[in-house]
C-alpha cells in the first residue's frame, strides 16, 4: 500500500505510550533498518544510550525491513496504533504531516543552526522532521581515461556545460574503450528515478511542479525547457550513449569497464576508489542551464501526533541530536554528515579531505523533492514518464498526459491544502 493510502485513513493515531512497573514512560520508536544490521546497531546504540542517561523514560526499538516498513505504518495507522517516533523517506514528510500523523518537532531553539537543510523536513515555518545524514549524487570518472581523450576534469565551480559534456562522451565513444561512454543508472525503478533523472530536469529549468504554489505541473513537466531534458534523455540512447536500460549493477559494471563515466551517489565512491586509487575522480553533474543540481534528503526522524508522551518522544529526538551520534553514522556508514559541527569532526569530510566534495555539493547543488503532500503520486507518475521517454516515446505527448495526471490528483485532493 503507498504513502497516499496512509494519507487516506481517518482519525489520529491513539495514545502510543505506557507507564512501565518501573514508573517510566514507555515509548516506541519504529524505524525501517531491518535487515540493515549496519545502521540498525548505530540507532540501537542511541536508545540504550538515552535509556540510561535517565530515569523517566524508556524507548522500545523495532525495525522493519525497509521493503514492508511503510505497510507497517500504514497497519498501524488504520488501528490507531501508531508509535511515538518513526523514521520517514524524506520526500514523504509533507504527506505525512498532511494526512495528521506527525506532528511539527518542539526542540530546543537552535537545534537546526547548522544542518544541512536537504536534512530537514520543513514544511512552511516548521520542522517535522530531521536526519543524521545525506547523500549526494555524483559522476565518477578515471583521470587517465579523461586526460587520454583530452577532456577537461570539472569541478564544483566550473561544471561541464552541456555542450562540453556531448563533446566529452562524443570524444569517449569515438575513442572505442568502453562499451558506453556513460552509464546513468537506467535499470533503476522507484524512487532511484525521481532522485536521479528529475535534477537533470531541473537544471534543463524544467520541474516536477511548479514550486511557487505546488497546485500545478502544467507548464514546469511540459513546457520547452521539459522537453529538451526529454529528448536530450533520449538521444543519449539513441546516439549509443549509454544502454536504455542499464545493467543491474551500474558500479559494479563502471568497475569493470563496461562504461567510462558512472553516474550514481556518494555511496559507490569508496567501491570506486578502492578499484582505481589515485586514478579515480569525482565529477560533478553537468549545468544544462539553469546549474547543476542533484536530489536532497534521505531517511529522517519524527514524532507522531498520536504519542502519549510527547514531551518523552522531544526528549529522546533532542538526546539523538547530539553532535557524537551524527559523526557514529557518517563513520560507520560513510554518508554525510547533516551537521557543519560533525562535518568539522571527521577528516574525510573536512577542508581537504577525500568526501569534501559530496558534502560541498550537497551544500552548493542539493534541491530537495518537492515539498508537497502530492509527492508520492508525482513520483510514480514521473517513474512512468521518464520508462516511456527512455523506450523512445513522444517526449510532448508523455509529459503532457503527466502534467494532467498531477494536476487532477491535486485538484481532487482540495490542493492538498493543509
Amino acid at each position: 500500500m503507498s504513502i497516499l493510502a496512509l494519507a487516506a485513513c481517518s482519525g489520529t493515531s491513539s495514545p502510543s505510550a505506557s507507564t512501565g512497573s518501573d514508573g517510566k514512560a514507555s515509548i516506541d520508536l519504529w524505524t525501517h533498518n531491518g535487515g540493515n544490521d549496519t545502521e540498525l546497531a548505530v540507532d540501537q546504540k542511541i536508545v540504550d544510550d538515552f535509556n540510561a542517561s535517565q530515569k523517566q523514560y524508556t524507548v522500545k526499538l523495532t525495525s522493519f525491513p525497509q521493503a514492508s516498513y511503510n505497510d507497517a505504518v500504514v497497519a498501524a495507522a488504520t488501528a490507531k496504533k501508531l508509535p511515538c517516533v518513526v523514521d520517514i523517506d524524506a520526500p514523504n514528510v509533507p504527506n505525512w504531516a498532511w494526512a495528521g500523523y506527525l506532528a511539527p518537532l518542539d526542540l530546543p531553539k537552535g537545534t537546526f543552526d547548522d544542518q544541512l537543510p536537504s536534512t530537514m523536513g520543513t514544511i512552511g515555518d516548521k520542522v517535522y522532521s530531521y536526519g543524521h545524514y545525506d547523500v549526494a549524487l555524483a559522476m565518477y570518472a578515471r583521470k587517465s581515461v579523461l586526460d587520454a581523450a583530452g577532456i577537461r576534469i570539472p569541478t564544483i565551480d566550473t561544471p561541464w556545460t552541456e555542450s562540453e559534456f556531448a563533446g566529452a562522451l562524443a570524444k569517449l565513444k569515438a575513442a572505442g574503450q568502453y562499451p558506453y561512454a556513460l552509464d546513468l543508472g537506467t535499470a533503476g525503478a522507484g524512487e532511484w528515478i525521481p532522485y536521479a533523472y528529475s535534477p537533470f530536469l531541473q537544471s534543463f529549468g524544467g520541474d516536477l511542479i511548479n514550486r511557487d504554489d505546488y497546485k500545478s505541473a502544467d507548464g514546469v513537466l511540459n513546457g520547452d525547457k521539459a522537453i529538451a531534458w526529454a529528448k536530450w534523455m533520449q538521444g543519449l540512447v539513441k546516439d549509443g550513449y549509454m544502454a536504455a536500460k542499464s545493467g543491474a549493477d551500474s558500479t559494479a559494471d563502471f568497475v569493470n569497464g563496461k562504461s567510462a563515466i558512472l553516474y550514481s551517489g556518494s555511496w559507490a565512491s569508496a567501491t570506486v576508489a578502492k578499484a582505481f586509487g589515485d586514478d579515480a575522480v569525482v565529477i560533478p553533474p553537468p549545468d544544462f542551464g539553469d546549474g547543476p543540481k542533484i536530489g536532497g534528503g534521505s531517511w529522517q526522524w519524527g514524532m507522531t501526533t498520536g504519542c502519549s508522551s510527547p514531551a518523552a518522544a522531544s526528549a529522546y529526538l533532542e538526546f539523538a541530536h547530539q553532535t557524537k551520534y551524527f559523526v557514529d553514522f557518517s563513520t560507520t556508514l560513510g554518508l554525510i554528515p547533516a551537521t557543519a559541527a560533525a562535518a568539522a569532526e571527521l577528516p574525510n569530510y573536512s577542508a581537504g579531505g577525500k568526501d569534501e566534495i559530496f558534502l560541498q555539493m550537497a551544500k552548493k547543488y542539493a534541491l530537495v523533492r518537492p515539498v508537497t503532500p502530492a509527492y508520492p503520486y508525482i513520483s510514480s507518475v514521473f517513474q512512468k514518464a521518464t520508462q516511456d521517454i527512455l523506450s523512445g516515446g513522444d517526449a510532448k505527448t508523455i509529459l503532457d498526459k503527466a502534467a494532467k495526471d498531477i494536476d487532477t490528483d491535486i485538484k481532487q485532493n482540495g490542493d492538498y491544502a493543509f
